[in-house]
């Protein structure tokens, strides 16, 4: 099938497709917000006064959820290369994250504060090519778990999204080495044909002598 044909597919399924149907009737910037929030109606990730950082925010669907389920009490810090229309309660930073300077202007913004809770929805452009996708959409999976290893809190929480294939076990593994628990999520929101499932890892391992636990349910 052509790109043009492809286009033409993809424009008439997402227009079609009842998440953004209910995004656009509901006021939220993006379908993914179904994402989070089915994935929090089960894990409970968002509380009131929780420090959180989300990671790839633009253009603001899961700061929206967010802000809704904290009650306006806690701190929101996100980040995203692309701009963002901007969200009162929602502290946004526009950079690159994969850069070093960006991310020392992210760790300014938690005035030397951990955050409870670490959300990273990043994705690369997509080119088509499936091996240089997988490594790219990895290598930034990879960045936000070794920012949550450093900035969330000991009893803190990481949800993540990956895609299923090449570098998918490995990626698991770093997970277990860091948490205590980590669990795999593939939300109702998110398409069948997508190979994307969420991970969320509890609970950072302070010590290497502690046990791990992994559950899959």
């Amino acid at each position: 099938m052509k790109r043009q044909a492809k286009s033409r597919v993809w424009h008439q399924r997402h227009v079609n497709d009842f998440y953004v149907k209910q995004s656009v009737e509901q006021g939220y910037r993006s379908r993914s917000a179904y994402k989070l929030m089915e994935i929090d109606d089960r894990d409970r990730l968002l509380k009131p006064g929780n420090a959180l950082v989300d990671l790839g925010c633009a253009p603001g669907g899961w700061c929206q959820v967010a802000l809704e389920r904290m009650k306006g009490q806690g701190r929101i810090v996100g980040i995203d290369l692309l701009e963002m229309v901007g969200l009162n309660g929602v502290d946004f930073l526009q950079g690159d994250f994969t850069e070093q300077a960006t991310l020392n202007q992210l760790v300014e913004r938690l005035h030397g504060n951990k955050a409870d809770l670490v959300l990273s929805d990043m994705s690369p452009n997509i080119t088509g090519v499936i091996i240089s996708d997988q490594a790219r959409i990895y290598y930034l999976a990879e960045l936000a778990l070794e920012f949550s290893a450093n900035w969330l809190k000991p009893d803190g929480i990481f949800l993540v999204k990956v895609f299923q294939g090449a570098g998918f076990e490995d990626y698991m593994k770093q997970m277990r080495h860091v948490f205590k628990s980590v669990m795999v999520r593939k939300p109702k929101a998110s398409r069948d044909s997508s190979r994307e499932v969420y991970l969320l890892g509890r609970g950072l391992k302070l010590d290497d002598s502690i046990e791990h636990e992994q559950e899959f349910d």
